[in-house]
């Protein structure tokens, strides 16, 4: 009897737990952002109270952990692009990759255009952050610079939430993991396995959003665009004028005639199948009216006298009849 009562009371807990499991997972469904925030919050507060109220870097008011401020300890993305004019297009194109490849990068995409001095080649490298002024500086080396522009991002909370997120839904896929070897019936083991792949889900998300943001601050990212010596003469010439808009029109007008004559080539076949017989039923129809003899007037001849009560001479138009 001791023995069947504990069995029931186990089973009873389980069940408990697993409801208590499965709500969780409705509430945490709403919004992946809540359901982490008590983590977050409960791993922000437990240095605290381990550390006690002299732990570094917490302010003496009790507002929270400060954030470091410090540069080379802040998570900042940069990207840049600059634009050389160079008198050889390949082998600036060659040095600029080999450069990205000394400072521990490496080429992302590479995209030329050659036609003798009006040659193009936009590059774009990957190179170590702490690297990304100097090879900037290199490739603005190659020749005439023509255009610079660089940008920063700083992501440094993002990526401490983030850290906080994944430590919270590691430890609710553990949970889930426990709750799934206590678990003694069918439906408590199918409640709980759906929860755990959710919760699996999630993390692998989390994840995957750290992994990038981890790339894009590890790797900066430098579009360089080389230029020959002719291919900018294009680009300084103004861009308003007689031969600009005759150019524009030219172009606008090609583009009406393309799309009137894609519109002709659709309803070409129409008008063959019904137009033509419908065109030819018409002709012949007005053809034959042309054609059909005109019935003469029935006129009585001169001298035979009128019937009763109808006058021998035609009634003239507008005339008064006498009273």
């Amino acid at each position: 009897m001791r023995i069947g009562r504990t069995r029931r009371h186990g089973t009873a807990a389980v069940a408990a737990l697993v409801a208590l499991l499965v709500l969780a997972g409705c509430g945490s469904g709403r919004g992946g952002d809540e359901s982490t925030a008590a983590g977050t919050t409960a791993d922000a507060a437990a240095p605290a109270q381990e550390g006690g109220a002299g732990a570094p870097g917490e302010s003496r008011d009790g507002a929270g952990v400060a954030t470091d401020t410090r540069v080379d300890q802040r998570a900042i993305i940069y990207t840049g692009s600059i634009r050389v004019k160079v008198d050889d297009v390949d082998a600036a194109a060659r040095t600029a990759t080999a450069a990205a490849t000394r400072a521990g990068g490496f080429v992302g995409g590479d995209q030329r255009r050659s036609s003798d001095a009006d040659a193009v080649a936009e590059l774009e490298l990957r190179v170590p952050a702490d690297r990304f002024y100097a090879v900037v500086e290199e490739l603005a080396g190659l020749g005439s610079q023509e255009r610079r522009e660089i940008g920063t991002q700083d992501v440094t909370e993002e990526t401490i939430d983030l850290d906080a997120r994944i430590t919270s839904q590691r430890a609710r896929v553990e949970s889930a993991r426990r709750l799934l070897a206590q678990a003694t019936s069918i439906g408590d083991l199918v409640a709980v396995e759906n929860e755990l792949a959710r919760r699996e889900a999630d993390l692998a998300s989390l994840e995957a959003k750290k992994r990038r943001l981890d790339d894009l601050t590890a790797l900066s990212t430098i579009t360089v665009t080389l230029v020959g010596p002719d291919a900018t003469v294009a680009e300084e010439e103004s861009q308003i004028g007689f031969l600009v808009g005759l150019n524009g029109g030219w172009k606008v007008f090609l583009t009406s005639m393309t799309v009137l004559v894609t519109v002709l080539g659709a309803i070409l076949p129409w008008l063959l199948v019904l137009g033509v017989p419908a065109g030819a039923l018409w002709w012949l129809s007005r053809r034959r009216r042309r054609h059909q003899p005109v019935e003469p007037a029935l006129v009585a001849p001169a001298g035979t006298p009128a019937p009763p009560g109808v006058s021998a001479t035609p009634p003239v138009p507008g005339a008064r009849s006498a009273p």
